[in-house]
């Protein structure tokens, strides 16, 4: 009985040392960093996951283009957008520039994202709607010079948005178009407040545009809004495009891009790839 009980001893604290032994060697996979902001503009806390490209650190003269992503919570899409932009920057590939990822988490995305609409039913859906002055200001009057004076940026700014966020960047874009350089729009719900958005004259955006400004815009097969009047997620998403190819302004390229084989669901990941692709095309191999 002794023997076997001093047999079990043994085992028990063989297992004990092993398993003490592995956890040893085990450290977490840091991705980016947290920073937490207080916004007046917004009158509250908001969370910014940023990735820091490979050899920001041990490079301290280099400066990098920062990407504003919206629904960039870790839940959302903070983790694979990091991945592809990573993907890209592979020395073998090298298409995106090396680049700052700053993912802005959400706490209301239906009363950021929107403006005020004059549908009752939608007011009534959305009570909180109708805030997206106070976000884009949080952006531009907060966000952007926070990031700027943290981090080494230079003067390439990207934001990235898909439904109520590609509504906003729209927003942004026929707004204040000057907040940032490139935009990769996708899916926007352009029929808030029966496409309100959409009848804002050129001649207005068109005095805005006065930086080399690329635009992307994405749209899946998707059919119609989930709005009671109709609206045809895929021919607004058209609109939007020739809307702004009908400018004069010469600062201006616009993409649209139609991807039949993603939804409302599953345009995201695939229609960023695509837009990196268009909007950093590879340089021709040199003979």
């Amino acid at each position: 009985m002794r023997i076997l009980l001093s047999f079990i001893l043994i085992i028990s604290s063989a297992i004990t040392f092993a398993q003490s032994k592995s956890e040893s060697n085990s450290k977490p996979f840091v991705l980016g960093q947290i920073d937490e902001i207080h916004s007046k503009e917004l009158g509250e806390k908001r969370i910014l996951n940023i990735y820091l490209p490979e050899g920001y650190q041990e490079d301290t003269k280099a400066t990098y283009p920062v990407i504003y992503l919206l629904d960039g919570s870790a839940d959302e899409d903070f983790i694979h957008v990091a991945g592809l932009i990573q993907f890209n920057n592979f020395s073998w590939i090298d298409r995106v520039p090396k680049s700052i990822i700053v993912g802005i988490a959400n706490i209301d995305r239906k009363r950021d994202f929107t403006y005020p609409t004059t549908i009752e039913k939608d007011q009534k859906k959305y009570p909180s709607s109708g805030k997206s002055d106070k976000f884009i200001a949080f952006i531009e009057k907060e966000l952007q010079p926070y990031i700027n004076q943290k981090f080494r940026t230079n003067d390439s700014k990207m934001i990235i948005g898909q439904s109520f966020g590609g509504l906003l960047a729209t927003e942004i874009l026929l707004k204040k178009p000057a907040l940032f350089n490139k935009y990769i729009i996708m899916s926007p719900s352009l029929w808030w407040d029966n496409g309100s958005l959409l009848n804002i004259t050129s001649e207005i955006f068109n005095e805005n545009f006065l930086q080399k400004t690329d635009v992307y815009i994405g749209v899946g097969k998707e059919g119609l809004a989930p709005s009671d009047i109709p609206h045809v997620m895929e021919v607004d998403a058209n609109l939007l495009s020739e809307k702004i190819k009908g400018t004069k302004s010469k600062n201006v390229q616009v993409y649209f891009d139609y991807l039949p084989q993603e939804d409302h669901a599953t345009i995201t990941h695939q229609a960023i790839f695509n837009a990196l692709r268009l909007l950093y095309p590879l340089k021709p191999a040199e003979n």
